[in-house]
């Protein structure tokens, strides 16, 4: 079975190469042009590819494409990110992912985080850098999160800080141990450019027998609900359902904090945050 779609992929070339002027790549204009945009000529010298091959494509003809030739097609043709995974899409191909990780949160989820005042929230990046909190989080892991702290990584806490106000049971403590493990193999593999990500391995590597321990076993995958016990210096104990939402286009996490309802957590909580923010404040 043939995955690509010509059809759709061949108009859109010709859509993005239309709307682009030549001096917007570094062209000059020559002569008079019957259409807008770029000519296929262009666009082929551009891509380093050859004209007739371009052509095909443009007209739904011609071998699928790889994955190197939509890059270079989305080079040429100034595709945005969300363009070219659509044009990867097109064709069966698996979108190219970035090099290095994205740590700007997005205005949107900076706004969900002051919405939510109810709930500790915070949004961490594929390592799990800290990148941006609510109050609420400020007040549940004052340590973790205080405006002195200089590495707020929840993968370099779990497994090199033996401080801080979290007091977990040991097969919880183990279990997730593994699975932050499993998720930073992940995003070592996708961002293997990345000096932040693999100097976060080494320096694991080099502090925790237990780490290198799983490191070792090679696990893959990812984790979106846990439960989370922590014992708080103003309010005490506290187990809370953690769930981590996934943004797939910053590869990013929203990490929300709740306690069920009807529970003791659920009264402490809501102590927490008036104690908590109080003290912030102070």
């Amino acid at each position: 079975m043939d995955a690509i779609d010509r059809t759709e992929l061949g108009s859109f070339l010709r859509r993005c190469r239309e709307r682009i002027r030549p001096g917007d790549v570094g062209l000059e204009i020559t002569g008079r042009r019957r259409t807008p945009g770029l000519r296929r000529q262009e666009v082929a010298q551009l891509a380093g590819m050859s004209i007739g091959y371009y052509i095909q494509l443009e007209q739904g003809r011609g071998p699928r494409p790889s994955a190197q030739i939509v890059e270079a097609l989305a080079r040429a043709l100034r595709m945005s990110d969300d363009e070219r995974g659509y044009a990867s899409r097109l064709v069966g191909v698996q979108p190219r992912r970035p090099d290095w990780m994205r740590r700007e949160v997005r205005p949107g989820i900076l706004h969900v985080l002051d919405q939510l005042t109810d709930a500790p929230a915070l949004v961490c990046d594929a390592v799990f850098d800290a990148l941006a909190w609510n109050r609420m989080a400020a007040a549940l892991l004052p340590d973790f999160l205080a405006p002195s702290a200089t590495d707020r990584n929840v993968i370099w806490r779990h497994f090199a800080d033996d401080g801080g106000t979290e007091r977990i049971d040991p097969v919880d403590r183990a279990r997730f141990g593994r699975e932050l493990v499993a998720q930073l193999r992940v995003a070592a593999a996708r961002y293997r450019s990345d000096p932040a990500v693999t100097g976060l391995v080494e320096r694991l590597q080099q502090h925790s027998e237990e780490f290198r321990t799983l490191w070792e076993a090679q696990d893959v995958g990812s984790s979106h609900s846990t439960i989370k016990r922590i014992d708080h210096p103003a309010v005490g104990p506290l187990t809370l359902d953690c769930e981590a939402l996934h943004d797939p286009d910053r590869d990013q996490w929203m990490i929300i904090y709740t306690a069920r309802p009807g529970t003791p957590d659920r009264d402490a909580l809501r102590l927490l945050g008036v104690v908590g923010t109080q003290q912030l404040t102070e």
